[in-house]
């Protein structure tokens, strides 16, 4: 990855060396803050819309007021992209309840936000979306309100550390012996009789964007699809398992706890929608990612 050297910060782009947050803002003393990671693909965006309809959902439900229009939002976007030359990777959006010079746990009656972004670049499709990734099962142990994007990931890290540490790549989280969804990712799996099962939504995971995007791809693909919660038995005995995300897009799972998922390789329907999700961002997929034709 690379981080570029422009930022956006309260409302001007300035040199990252030269951005800075009071340490008095929410986000830093309460995690009082959402954020949003959307994919760029040959200079375009991918599903920005999704994503900020997504952005102004959260900020509404943890009090912060939307300082922007999704037309102004667009624009910061697509400036910052142009500023730093970002033609594939991400652009991060954090939005925070705010610096007040005090530590107060109630704030203010109405918050006013502090807005940062910044551009990554990096490739999107590569090895993760080839070769595929190992998973261990975690419980869950994040807030109750996993449909809200906020800044409150320290579960998740501690996720990812606990997957490192054990050889894999993510977890599942686990609670009350259904899987709620990866570390940082929606969980799908391929059963024995080919019907494609993922988590419908709640309170309980985050309502992807990613995985909106395949959701509509599929519609009329005569894939089967059931969405309900299931078992980590259900996913260590499934046919293919995989994630989706903005930032590692249709993810391959080929190990779950160092015991091989299906033939241990990415399967054909992971496969076949990994292709209709690249032809939907525009991809070369004969030149990008020939193994995804089947």
């Amino acid at each position: 990855m690379t981080i570029g050297q422009t930022v956006y910060l309260n409302g001007a782009f300035r040199p990252l060396r030269e951005a800075a947050i009071s340490p008095f803002d929410r986000g830093f003393l309460f995690a009082h803050a959402a954020y949003e990671v959307t994919a760029v693909y040959d200079g375009r965006f991918v599903d920005l819309e999704g994503h900020l309809a997504r952005l102004r959902r959260t900020l509404d439900g943890i009090a912060i007021p939307d300082p922007h229009t999704d037309e102004e939002w667009a624009g910061i976007h697509m400036d910052l992209a142009e500023r730093n030359g970002l033609e594939e990777g991400l652009v991060y959006l954090e939005v925070t309840a705010g610096n007040y010079g005090f530590r107060d746990f109630a704030g203010p009656e109405t918050f006013e936000p502090t807005v940062f972004l910044y551009a990554d670049s990096r490739p999107l499709i590569g090895d993760v979306a080839r070769d595929g990734i190992a998973v261990i099962f975690l419980d869950d142990t994040r807030w109750s309100r996993r449909d809200m994007k906020t800044v409150q990931l320290l579960s998740q890290a501690l996720a990812y550390r606990a997957a490192r540490e054990a050889g894999a790549d993510t977890a599942f989280m686990v609670e009350d012996g259904f899987v709620t969804e990866a570390a940082s990712a929606n969980a799908w799996i391929v059963d024995r009789q080919g019907r494609l099962v993922t988590r419908e939504l709640s309170r309980s995971i985050l309502p992807g964007i990613t995985r909106a995007g395949v959701l509509s791809l599929i519609r009329g693909s005569g894939i089967d699809l059931i969405e309900r919660a299931f078992t980590p038995d259900e996913a260590r005995g499934a046919a293919e398992v995989f994630t989706t995300s903005a930032g590692a897009m249709v993810a391959p799972v080929v190990t779950i706890e160092g015991k091989p998922v299906g033939t241990g390789k990415p399967g054909p329907v992971t496969r076949h929608i990994q292709r209709l999700y690249y032809e939907a961002m525009g991809v070369d997929v004969a030149k990008v990612a020939p193994w995804a034709l089947g």
